[in-house]
């Protein structure tokens, strides 16, 4: 049985939205704002051996269109290697608009996503990532079928912008499996979500 394990990056105060500055959100950019380029290089390796152990990619729409158009060239922000995993790995879109994806090995789950995915989470042995994808990450919440959060935390508080865990309804208890440091001023925390 696969493992449906969110990795995320926030601000301090959990800021997700806007981490490159593209979306034109005001205090977008933070990735790259408040860390030191030895900090971005730890990041990296973290990031890579994360995919490198992954068995497939679980993503929304938009993210899905997002990490598409940035796998090839000079547009890879992490590295080839992360990349070449990335265009390799299984791909699972959930979206009732997409329709023609160019990004191989990708599957759209148009569907009922939480019958989708507890489907997917069944024929998948192994983590079954989830990049970005807010909007699908709360259904995964709701519908209780994320088993682990990665974290990293970076070192800024922006006091406004988009949370991973705004909009949730339900208490949500999770124990922390693992933290630590990643460079000199990222935090790396591990959590398995407890269902009861």
């Amino acid at each position: 049985m696969g493992k449906i394990v969110i990795s995320a990056n926030a601000t301090l105060d959990g800021v997700v939205q806007d981490p490159d500055g593209q979306e034109g959100f005001g205090p977008g950019g933070w990735f790259h704002r408040f860390v030191a380029a030895e900090d971005l290089q730890a990041w990296t390796a973290n990031e890579t051996g994360e995919v490198l152990r992954a068995e497939a990619l679980l993503l929304g729409r938009r993210s899905y269109e997002w990490f598409a158009t940035r796998m090839h060239g000079a547009d890879v922000r992490v590295s080839p290697e992360w990349a070449d995993t990335m265009n390799g790995l299984p791909k699972y879109a959930v979206s009732s608009t997409l329709v023609n994806p160019e990004w191989n090995n990708t599957t759209v789950l148009n569907g009922d996503a939480a019958k989708e995915i507890s489907e997917l989470r069944r024929r998948v042995d192994g983590d079954v990532l989830v990049y970005g994808s807010y909007q699908l990450v709360r259904t995964l919440l709701a519908e209780h079928l994320a088993d682990e959060l990665r974290l990293t935390v970076f070192p800024v508080v922006l006091g406004t912008g988009q949370r991973l865990f705004d909009e949730i309804g339900d208490t949500t208890p999770l124990r922390l499996a693992d933290t630590r440091k990643i460079g000199d001023g990222l935090v790396f925390c591990t959590y398995e979500f407890l269902h009861g």
